[in-house]
């Protein structure tokens, strides 16, 4: 088959969009290596995804002819493309479908992450919430078949959107295999001195904004017995002074270390040198870095209220995301349990078998060609 991808976020996307195209891309390239993979991008970036994706040698990577109409190409003038190089399917990876796509032949599938401008949409602006709505709506009746990326994600498609429940099939994601790979000990000495990590941490991961509810583990920390250090990796935004402002307060500042620049390189061996992960988010599309982290053979400790049960599993811990109290209790428990902290963490190594690319792009497959021959 012609398989073509909305491919912009693999090559311009270092996270979330980006990793998931990457892995997905990848997986069927890999162990589907008969179809040729085209990936369509208003631009290629010469950057360390580049290699990944070049590397795959049934793939065609297509730009547009020209860089002045390249937002317009990828919104409508991709169909024409889509025609003369024989695509049977396309599949928007990213929330989006081009114009005209309906009436072009070529079917379509479309992967949604998350409607969190809509259950949250104080976290956005009015123009970027009109901009989401129109596009999702749009693409949403456009496609042939729906992914949703957990249960969760289907709901909120079903309630919100008033999309037909079979349109849509729940296809998880895996994250990059990285993470499940042992780091060797003088690596992550190596990291734990370069960062002046503690010896034991809490470990949280992800950008700092609102929905990804720092505050919170930061206030629980009041809370915790004998001074448990946390680090943060993340990106910082505005909200990153609403946590400084608490921890300056609060007097928390020799407990709390923030890694701004950490290279992707490096980010297994973090996961894999602390001692609980912690991810309080309030609302997940996924949640990947929860996989990461059991992945890299850690305990997680993660919100409720999203999907994040989806990703952990039944043996990771669940807190509310506004309650500092039992957050701070859940930490304690699981910090002074060293039998329970390995039991999760096999437990929840196990539980990454649901996600191995194999059976997942198995997935994917079966769904494409359920598309091809139904929809």
């Amino acid at each position: 088959m012609n398989i073509g991808y909305d491919a912009k976020r693999a090559f311009l996307n270092n996270t979330g969009l980006g990793n998931y195209s990457r892995w997905l891309i990848k997986a069927m390239a890999t162990y589907y290596p008969d179809n040729i993979y085209w990936l369509y991008t208003p631009k290629i970036k010469d950057n360390r995804h580049l290699g990944l994706l070049k590397s795959l040698l049934n793939t065609k990577c297509i730009e547009p002819d020209t860089k002045f109409l390249s937002s317009w190409w990828r919104t409508k003038g991709i169909v024409k493309n889509l025609k003369s190089d024989e695509i049977q399917l396309y599949h928007g990876l990213s929330h989006e479908l081009p114009l005209g796509i309906q009436q072009s032949g070529v079917k379509s599938v479309l992967t949604v992450h998350d409607l969190i401008f809509l259950r949250f949409p104080h976290y956005y602006g009015w123009i970027n919430r009109t901009i989401y709505k129109v596009k999702i709506k749009y693409a949403c009746k456009a496609a042939n078949r729906i992914v949703a990326i957990s249960q969760k994600t289907k709901n909120d498609l079903i309630e919100l959107l008033g999309v037909d429940a079979a349109k849509i099939e729940v296809v998880y994601q895996n994250c990059d295999r990285a993470f499940s790979l042992r780091q060797s000990d003088n690596y992550k000495t190596t990291v734990q001195k370069k960062y002046k990590l503690p010896k034991r941490f809490l470990l949280t991961v992800g950008t700092i904004e609102e929905r990804k509810n720092l505050l919170l583990l930061v206030k629980s920390l009041q809370y915790t017995r004998g001074n448990i250090p946390l680090v943060v990796v993340g990106k910082p935004t505005p909200y990153l002074d609403q946590v400084k402002a608490f921890i300056e307060q609060h007097q928390l500042g020799n407990r709390v270390t923030f890694l701004h620049e950490v290279s992707f390189d490096e980010l297994p061996a973090i996961y894999q040198l602390a001692t609980i992960f912690i991810y309080p988010s309030r609302y997940e599309g996924f949640g990947i870095p929860v996989l990461e982290a059991l992945h890299s053979g850690t305990p997680v400790i993660a919100a409720t209220g999203s999907c994040l049960e989806e990703a952990g599993g039944p043996d990771s811990v669940y807190v509310d995301p506004d309650n500092e109290h039992d957050l701070a209790k859940k930490i304690n428990r699981v910090w002074n349990m060293p039998a329970l902290r390995q039991n999760m963490a096999l437990k929840g190594f196990e539980y990454c078998h649901n996600f191995d690319d194999e059976k997942l792009a198995g997935q994917l497959m079966a769904l494409y060609q359920n598309t091809l021959t139904h929809a």
